[in-house]
């Protein structure tokens, strides 16, 4: 795909195809268990994954055009990680849910959250479900319960929900993300636990991009997440989390294993936050690795490496995957002109600030 120097990190910007990365790309989706999931995939469904990492790619990069700006002061991206988000999503059907964080925003673009919409959040207009107060945003109505800012709490709430698809006998799953640093609150195994006990069918990611706000994982965490499977009783799946093939075959597994009453199952995705946080510490964040660990992460682009292997091992024309990007590119452009177009027009008012609080207005 185009690349935007910028607004991307220089190694994608830099980013040529690694005959040997692309190789262990193609391995990863060879393991037996996963490898017919993969296989049955037709080229309409393969360009679609395609088309949406593609888009989740672009949102950011609006995002972060804005920031640049003068737009917005800060976004919280998931650029380098949208594989996790994608892959996991293009596994669960209609009448699943799923509760991403922030840095999930590709849940939204999967579940078919307009793109403006998705904008229209970081411009505080009153056309979301928060009305202009929050930037977490979902559409529950398309299957996307909003995130908590306090990342893990969700666990337990899409625990609640996987319980209620169970009660009521509905081959329906519930999915949720946890970044490696969250899964050190109390919550998060309090929520594990319940899905467990309960053999609710929650598919619980983490999403482990080896860093937690600026602490590497290596200062706060010890052991293998991949491990917790058996402390909960539960399956654990590892997948590489920039292979979005390799996201999508786990994540149908685990959405088997829970519309067949088995219960609940842990996925967990090794991937790597290339840049901060959010926008805001960027700087400050490159410099928590050395720039061999950005090399190496920058090669295994989940874009780049996916187009790669459709080209290899797929026969998709470059042509094909140009025409693509450049529809997304001016959806993207168009959605983001209309939210803020609405950006005065649809401000909140003064009088709306208690709207939703209280049950009686003070």
């Amino acid at each position: 795909m185009k690349r935007y120097p910028a607004y991307e990190f220089p190694e994608y910007v830099e980013w040529t195809e690694d005959p040997n990365v692309i190789e262990a790309y193609h391995q990863v989706t060879q393991q037996a268990e996963r490898s017919a999931l993969i296989e049955a995939l037709d080229e309409v469904r393969l360009l679609d994954l395609y088309r949406q990492l593609v888009t989740a790619r672009l949102h950011d990069i609006q995002l972060k055009r804005w920031v640049k700006q003068g737009v917005i002061t800060k976004a919280w991206l998931g650029s380098g990680e949208e594989a996790v988000t994608i892959g996991m999503c293009s596994a669960l059907g209609e009448g699943d849910v799923v509760g991403p964080m922030i840095r999930n925003a590709g849940a939204l673009i999967a579940r078919g959250v307009p793109l403006d919409v998705c904008f229209a959040a970081y411009l505080g207009t009153t056309d979301t479900i928060a009305r202009g107060r929050d930037l977490h945003i979902g559409d529950p109505t398309r299957g996307v319960i909003p995130p908590i800012s306090h990342v893990g709490d969700l666990v337990p709430v899409m625990a609640g929900c996987a319980l209620a698809f169970k009660l009521r006998k509905e081959p329906r799953v519930a999915m949720t993300w946890t970044g490696d640093g969250a899964t050190a609150t109390g919550i998060f195994h309090e929520g594990m636990r319940v899905a467990s006990a309960l053999s609710a069918p929650l598919i619980s990611v983490i999403q482990d991009n080896q860093v937690a706000l600026g602490t590497p994982n290596s200062q706060h965490h010890h052991g293998d997440f991949s491990a917790w499977g058996a402390v909960y009783g539960i399956p654990c799946y590892e997948v590489d989390g920039n292979n979005v093939l390799d996201c999508y075959a786990a994540a149908q597994l685990a959405a088997n294993r829970g519309r067949q009453g088995l219960g609940a199952s842990l996925i967990v995705a090794k991937t790597f936050r290339m840049g901060g946080h959010a926008t805001h510490d960027e700087r400050e964040a490159r410099g928590l690795f050395d720039d061999s660990v950005y090399q190496y992460w920058g090669a295994r682009d989940p874009i780049g490496c996916y187009e790669s292997w459709l080209k290899r091992y797929r026969g998709i024309s470059e042509e094909t995957l140009q025409n693509i990007e450049a529809t997304v590119s001016q959806e993207v452009d168009e959605a983001a002109r209309y939210a803020q177009a609405r950006k005065v027009s649809h401000a909140p008012e003064p009088e709306e600030l208690e709207l939703g609080v209280y049950a009686v207005p003070l």
